[in-house]
């Protein structure tokens, strides 16, 4: 269960504990909690443990500049430690900041990695099992792999096509394509999951986790085979938010990049590749494919429509009709 928050100790006095709190009371992401307190930590333990409200610019800057010259970070590294930084002082500590003089990193930022449809499918004929359906998914329907392992039976929408992804990236809700060619193999998977969940029942168990404290809103959801996950992970496991109970959890996503790996080995696809390169991958097709690129942001969750811009600079030249000299 490691995509679920671990419970803090009431009125703690530990700075860190103390953070996390204020981080879910903003009801942030659970990644996004632990990637600022990772680099918080990284801040603290840097100027040799000192408490934050000592240090203020120069310090921000002095760490900083670490990882750009010393550290090799690259833009998108060092923005997102800045971006950690001044949620700490300006949310939490209700410091305001004045103007950083950090050195920038020189670092550019890369264009995605890629696979081509046919690439793409060379891998996944290596998978089988849920790893598979999972990778078929991401490709498919451009999810995140931790959003394809979390899908509940009442996100596949067949009378309409679609797959709903909730509490995605920055807890937004989107919409995406449901491939046809998947439906009898989900189908199947839900079969399975049904099975499952009834032997689950039968023992006495069957709860699933609820986000947002929905269990305590509407007590009998987490029975519900609505809400049971897709990929339903193999055995019972402990609620480390809850004593003494026990829960069937999704596939972890480590599975899925585990297999996808070993895959990409064997098809000898020398790509800096795994998971993530699936997702990059639906959105680049779409967009040979002539798709509107205001709806490939839609389908990938994008706020800005600038992130999906840059699938614009993968697509080959070919597509405008440039030739090498050679070739002529």
């Amino acid at each position: 269960m490691d995509d679920i928050r671990t419970p803090l100790k009431p009125n703690s006095d530990r700075f860190m504990d103390q953070l996390k709190a204020f981080i879910r009371a903003k009801q942030l992401a659970y990644k996004t909690e632990i990637t600022y307190c990772t680099w918080v930590l990284r801040f603290i333990r840097y100027h040799h443990k000192r408490h934050p409200m000592e240090m203020r610019e120069v310090e921000i800057d002095q760490f900083l500049s670490h990882l750009a010259l010393q550290r090799r970070a690259s833009i998108n590294t060092q923005k997102t430690a800045l971006n950690a930084l001044v949620f700490l002082y300006k949310k939490f500590l209700k410091v305001e900041l004045k103007e950083l003089n950090f050195a920038p990193s020189s670092r550019p930022a890369t264009i995605p990695t890629v696979f081509s449809h046919d690439e793409a499918k060379s891998v996944i004929n290596e998978l089988s099992g849920v790893s598979r359906l999972a990778c078929n998914l991401m490709y498919g329907s451009g999810l995140r792999v931790m959003e394809s392992v979390r899908l509940r039976i009442q996100d596949i929408d067949f009378a309409n096509n679609c797959i709903v992804v909730r509490e995605s990236k920055g807890m937004k809700w989107r919409r995406t394509l449901l491939p046809k060619s998947l439906v009898d193999e989900i189908k199947l998977q839900i079969s399975y999951a049904a099975a499952l969940h009834q032997k689950d029942l039968a023992e006495g168990f069957g709860e699933v986790y609820l986000p947002n404290a929905l269990s305590r809103k509407y007590p009998r959801a987490a029975k519900q085979f609505a809400w049971q996950y897709l990929f339903p992970a193999s055995s019972l496991a402990k609620d480390p938010r809850e004593i003494l109970t026990f829960r069937r959890h999704h596939i972890g996503e480590q599975q899925i990049q585990r297999a996808v790996r070993s895959a990409i080995s064997k098809t000898g696809i020398h790509k800096k590749a795994g998971c993530h390169t699936f997702r990059h991958s639906f959105a680049t097709n779409l967009l040979h494919a002539g798709t509107d690129i205001r709806a490939i942001q839609e389908m990938m969750g994008h706020t800005n429509i600038s992130t999906t811009q840059i699938y614009t600079h993968v697509v080959g030249i070919h597509e405008r009709g440039v030739v090498s000299p050679v070739d002529y």
